[in-house]
């Protein structure tokens, strides 16, 4: 049982590596072609940024529940644990944030692609969109980071 109980462990810290690091890498370069107001660069980053969402992040979204239960099936510890449902309040929080992340994502790229086609600037929409997405990302990303610390000092805070 070991031996399961590893691999299923290491497969939940790589969805979860997956999951932050793509994050913070689209994050990243969504904001930085941003701020840079270029039409044709938003439009090239975005397709990107919602390419990475869905081959990498989407997978590791699916992967992160399904081996959190199946480790603590295998290790015994009670799924009601304190510490385990601040972990999935959280995890709900971060779910309700990203899946409009996305759809805000192919907004900007697709404004951002037509503002590039048609040689004009930036719409207000594009700046509504931007707004929206940094403002759902910042909760994600510190519920992210509340999660990792949950899961490494599992505190008994009940």
């Amino acid at each position: 049982m070991s031996g399961l109980y590893d691999l299923v462990k290491t497969l939940h810290i790589l969805s979860a590596t997956v999951l932050f690091g793509t994050g913070l890498g689209t994050a990243f370069h969504m904001w930085f072609a941003h701020l840079g107001g270029e039409p044709r660069t938003i439009a090239t980053v975005a397709r990107n940024v919602v390419r990475a969402d869905f081959w990498f992040t989407t997978p590791a979204v699916v992967l992160q529940p399904a081996t959190g239960i199946a480790l603590i099936h295998l290790s015994g510890i009670d799924p009601a644990a304190p510490w385990l449902m601040a972990v999935y309040g959280l995890y709900l929080m971060i779910g309700l944030c990203w899946l409009p992340v996305v759809w805000l994502q192919i907004r900007a790229r697709d404004l951002a692609a037509v503002a590039a086609a048609s040689g004009v600037t930036l719409p207000a929409a594009y700046y509504r969109t931007m707004r929206l997405w940094f403002g759902l990302g910042w909760p994600a990303f510190l519920g992210t980071m509340a999660i990792f610390w949950l899961m490494v000092a599992k505190p008994e805070f009940w």
